[in-house]
């Protein structure tokens, strides 16, 4: 018997328009791998996740910014094509929270896992999240949320500099805009200027202290919520290399055993009544050892692939299990297991792992996803340089190891659509 259920297709839903987005392409290949016929809801015919042979059909996706309603349509239209119950696999906050919001109009034609509509909005808001953490008792950053431009001014002093400034929604920030999800702040100024774009984001800035990153202090948790509340699958990782360095997207991860960071997370999702996929952000502190929880995304992290176990089993496909009634096979994590991105760390793709490893983008049954990201990688950094040279200047060759010029962000949240 299969392991999955292959009568039941998959659509993967992603409003974000990031053409690198390596966990669409791990959604794709996990499901595609197990006989699941896969279609893709997402701006990706300028991707490389167009090439993968696992994809079914590619769909257009709803506009950035879209509301529920028009969302809804899209996905009606898709399940008309579709034309029979499909397990819906939402893969950035914005698709999370409208799957949350839509459940019980979907059905039957899209399954999701089954918890309050509400909260997956609850726990990818900055602002809510730090309330959700106290409540839980689980180590959060100090988060001020300022109501002036002077308050702004004022709790930059009193959290101290440098110090974090994030949006509370950060999937309302507007194309286009310059504004970033996370940022650093270095100045008092800085912070009130950035208040004075509240308008402009769409949600209120939070302020925040910043917990300096560190050779292993950056943690994340994958894992899945399944019907009874029991976190099946998926597990802690440490983030080896990060780009920008020290801040942003794992470029290198490992799946590392953390008991600790394993023991918050199924106390949090506990506490929250959570269910289905989720991915958590965590710096432990050098002055306390605590780990702090940075963020909850309710959805698949780009990495999710990392954590493979011994029985086959990703947070996708328990996700794919549990809606279609299958029992999960018992299987042992695997310890060392490293996952790699290659166009942020090539010279580390190159490395061999104890536990095993996977590449973001190139697979041996699945070549043309990477030789297309590559060729897009290309053109990426090429159109880079020249802005940089400025115009009139001739372009330098281009190079696939220098990446993609960025502002600082701080979490994972951000990396996914950087």
């Amino acid at each position: 018997m299969p392991l999955l259920d292959t009568r039941v297709p998959a659509v993967i839903l992603r409003i974000d328009r990031n053409p690198f987005h390596h966990g669409t392409l791990g959604a794709v290949r996990s499901l595609g791998r197990a006989g699941v016929e896969v279609h893709v809801v997402a701006d990706e015919s300028g991707s490389p996740v167009h090439r993968s042979r696992y994809v079914r059909r590619l769909h257009p996706p709803p506009a950035p910014g879209a509301s529920t309603d028009d969302i809804l349509a899209v996905l009606r239209r898709v399940a008309d094509r579709v034309a029979r119950p499909a397990v819906l696999v939402p893969m950035d906050d914005a698709s999370a929270i409208a799957a949350g919001r839509l459940r019980d109009v979907l059905a039957p034609s899209y399954l999701l896992p089954e918890m309050p509509g509400t909260l997956p909005e609850r726990v990818a808001d900055k602002a809510e999240l730090a309330a959700v953490c106290a409540s839980a008792d689980v180590p959060h950053p100090v988060t001020l949320v300022p109501d002036s431009p002077q308050r702004a001014t004022e709790d930059a002093w009193r959290l101290g500099l440098p110090l974090v400034a994030k949006w509370s929604r950060p999937w309302l920030l507007p194309a286009g805009s310059g504004l970033r999800s996370t940022q650093l702040v270095r100045s008092a100024e800085q912070a009130r200027e950035l208040y004075r774009r509240t308008d402009e984001a769409g949600s209120p800035l939070l302020l925040q202290a910043y917990l300096p990153p560190g050779p292993d202090r950056d943690w994340f948790f994958h894992g899945y919520a399944d019907h009874s509340g029991a976190v099946r699958t998926g597990g802690p990782g440490r983030k080896q290399l990060s780009w920008p360095r020290g801040a942003g997207l794992t470029a290198v991860g490992c799946w590392t055993p953390n008991t600790q960071v394993q023991a918050l997370a199924e106390r949090l999702a506990g506490e929250l009544g959570y269910r289905g996929v989720f991915d958590l952000d965590f710096r432990r502190c050098h002055a306390t050892g605590r780990y702090h929880l940075l963020d909850f995304n309710p959805r698949p992290g780009a990495q999710f692939r990392l954590f493979e176990d011994s029985a086959g089993l990703d947070v996708v496909r328990a996700l794919h299990m549990d809606l279609t009634g299958r029992r999960p096979p018992a299987g042992e994590p695997v310890a060392g297991r490293t996952f790699v991105v290659e166009n942020y760390a090539p010279l580390a793709a190159l490395r061999t792992a104890p536990g095993g490893r996977e590449l973001a983008w190139y697979a041996r049954d699945d070549r043309g996803p990477g030789r297309a990201m590559w060729a897009l990688w290309a053109r990426h950094v090429s159109g880079r340089l020249r802005e940089r040279l400025g115009p009139g200047t001739a372009a330098a060759p281009a190079s696939p190891l220098i990446p993609r010029a960025a502002s600082p962000s701080l979490n994972d949240n951000e990396k996914a659509s950087s």
